[in-house]
């Protein structure tokens, strides 16, 4: 398990005041107690993976202000595709959790995967502990990991929203949470991490290509050190005075987390 910033949430979510504002603050404390823990339980354990993930959960869920579809829910009446085929279904099943889950059938499936009475109290799936569980379940039904690791939003934005709805907006909860992931030192600080060079791979390679993207440079997130990975960092020495030999080390860690 990585270890993640106290604050990691509010660092991602949008800034809002009044009632919405005091919803997100709720929402937000309640989900940041289980959040790391219940990440690491679905293998969401990089830096890209976690970024990825809160990206998407934190559009879906309106700035972490709601776990509650604001519509009334009453378009899904009817819709057996989504397995509503009992009168009020469509109002009893709409979107709630922190990536929306729709229809009987959804409720069901999830709940019968966590274990949880989803169909016989809808409501459970509004709660924000139990919505980050559900989260993660849906995360890991539809294989996101893979496509976090290659830092592709489309696949994932697709996946989660059936098109590319809001696309904009994801990827700026994305740049932000590489850049608060990066510069809190996750998975260990600047003096802890080793040293990675060309032709490394692994989550330190990601975490670096991370931070590097988050500074502007056209680098893979992947978690390959290639020469375009090399090229950035000899490129990010340069401009910081350090010896630029494209080999990341202490320095040139210390100098990534602090660099603005």
């Amino acid at each position: 398990m990585i270890e993640l910033p106290d604050n990691l949430l509010n660092q991602v979510a949008p800034r809002v005041t009044g009632r919405k504002g005091e919803s997100q603050a709720r929402i937000i404390r309640e989900v940041s107690g289980p959040f790391a823990a219940t990440l690491a339980q679905f293998a969401i354990d990089n830096v890209l993976r976690v970024a990825h993930f809160l990206a998407q959960t934190c559009h879906e869920s309106d700035g972490f202000c709601t776990t509650v579809e604001y519509a009334s829910g009453q378009e899904y009446e009817g819709r057996r595709d989504l397995g509503n085929t009992q009168p009020g279904d469509g109002v009893r099943y709409k979107g709630r959790g922190l990536i929306q889950l729709t229809g009987r059938t959804n409720y069901q499936n999830y709940g019968d995967l966590l274990q949880l009475n989803l169909v016989g109290d809808p409501d459970l799936a509004s709660e924000p502990a139990t919505s980050l569980k559900i989260a993660c379940e849906y995360w890991q039904q539809h294989k996101l990991n893979g496509f976090a690791d290659r830092d592709d939003i489309e696949t994932i934005t697709r996946r989660i929203n059936g098109g590319l709805n809001g696309l904009e907006s994801r990827r700026t909860y994305l740049a932000k949470a590489k850049t608060a992931l990066s510069s809190s030192g996750t998975a260990a600080a600047a003096a802890e991490r080793p040293t990675v060079r060309l032709g490394n791979d692994g989550e330190q390679v990601a975490a670096l290509q991370s931070m590097l993207a988050a500074k502007g440079f056209a680098v893979p997130t992947g978690g390959h050190f290639d020469v375009a990975t090399r090229t950035a960092v000899t490129q990010f020495q340069e401009s910081r005075g350090l010896q630029a030999d494209g080999i990341v080390g202490p320095r040139t860690w210390q100098a990534l987390r602090h660099a603005t």
